[in-house]
């Protein structure tokens, strides 16, 4: 039985424990997630590219296996990375079609929603091979499992070390299965497999700020007329039901509960995503820099603590940074000063202690009272 970790946002009105309750209870027979991607891994069948139609990514190109006759959603050329209906009869196969195309949009077919997880786990693959030579959440090669439709009227979405499971929403109709999110959800993975940042306190803000800021990047990677990249988190998912994203990363506190700036006790909120607003808005300024503009369509007006002007290095720059941070600096027991230290450590190695990379981190941070 897989195990239920990092969750993307807390269901509103509903307690931990009770979640933790649903999770069992739903996961009752769940998929096995490392089982399905062993199997596509030891089976030799030719990749194919079908089309997708996708809820939340629109019209794209899919990866898939062809075996006996029949296309599967694993895919070959991202280590057997695989997509699977958890309440499908054998969940630990993935969704099969006749014709490689997949889905129709609407969650009328159950293959859109699964369109979605797939394309964008393959893009999420994609990022941290091309960019930092990962293939896969360990590094092994291995394709991780996603499921879709998991639990009943389930609006969370939830990792661990082999792989995703996404809801379909509390009104089942809005799957979590947007771009940022399901990269958001493989980057909890890498997490695991890496730093293992904490869970809960300020770990945990940087735990969920790591895979926010990872999300982001795969978003303006993948660069999909569906999903113009941006700096909003989850906006695609419609979570509330209002077309509001969950969060904001150049002025966090949009949301109505997360911090711009540091303050002692922000490890002691009740939900480690509103800790994560300090990160998520360090690495815009250290990204994009302070003030209002206009990126892809979408008005930022970031401010700073001590209302420096902060001019960016550019996300390419700033994700490498908290990569290296994150694989060689982050502990579980790191907190906001250590991620200042690491990410600090982490700039002077890939650009010197004198670039203007390592003193824009030092600046950010200022930015955002983390000193």
């Amino acid at each position: 039985m897989r195990r239920k970790k990092s969750a993307l946002v807390a269901v509103v009105g509903v307690s931990a424990a009770l979640i933790a309750v649903q999770g069992a209870a739903a996961a009752a027979a769940p998929p096995q997630g490392s089982g399905p991607a062993k199997a596509a891994r030891t089976t030799a069948s030719p990749a194919r590219t079908g089309v997708g139609h996708g809820v939340r990514v629109g019209t794209v190109p899919l990866t898939t296996r062809e075996h006996n006759g029949t296309y599967e959603l694993i895919d070959p050329t991202r280590g057997g990375l695989s997509t699977h209906d958890f309440f499908a009869a054998d969940n630990e196969k993935p969704l099969t079609d006749k014709d490689n195309v997949w889905g129709d949009g609407t969650m009328k077919s159950r293959q859109s929603a699964a369109v979605d997880a797939h394309f964008a786990a393959g893009q999420a693959w994609d990022y941290f091979k091309n960019t930092f030579g990962r293939s896969g959440i360990h590094g092994d090669g291995k394709g991780p499992a996603m499921t879709v439709h998991y639990g009943r009227n389930q609006a969370d979405a939830y990792s661990d070390d082999n792989g995703s499971f996404f809801g379909d929403g509390k009104d089942g109709k809005n799957p979590v299965t947007s771009l940022d999110v399901v990269a958001h959800e493989y980057t909890h993975s890498i997490n695991q497999a890496t730093a293992r940042l904490a869970s809960s306190g300020e770990g945990g803000g940087l735990n969920e700020a790591t895979s926010d800021i990872f999300g982001t990047m795969v978003e303006f990677q993948a660069d999909i007329p569906a999903d113009t990249p941006d700096y909003l988190i989850g906006e695609k998912a419609n979570y509330y039901g209002d077309g509001k994203p969950l969060r904001y990363m150049d002025k966090p506190s949009k949301d109505g509960k997360s911090p711009d700036f540091y303050k002692p006790g922000i490890g002691r909120r009740d939900n480690s995503h509103h800790a994560a607003g300090v990160a998520n808005h360090f690495f815009y300024l250290l990204a994009e820099g302070s003030g209002k503009k206009v990126i892809n369509g979408t008005t930022y007006n970031s401010p700073t603590y001590d209302g420096a002007k902060v001019t960016g290095i550019g996300r390419d720059k700033a994700a490498r940074i908290w990569y290296k941070a994150l694989t060689t600096q982050f502990t579980s027991a790191t907190d906001y000063k250590g991620a200042r230290a690491g990410t600090l450590k982490a700039a002077a190695a890939l650009y010197g202690k004198g670039s203007t990379a390592y003193r824009t981190v030092a600046k950010a941070w200022t930015a955002v009272h983390v000193g």
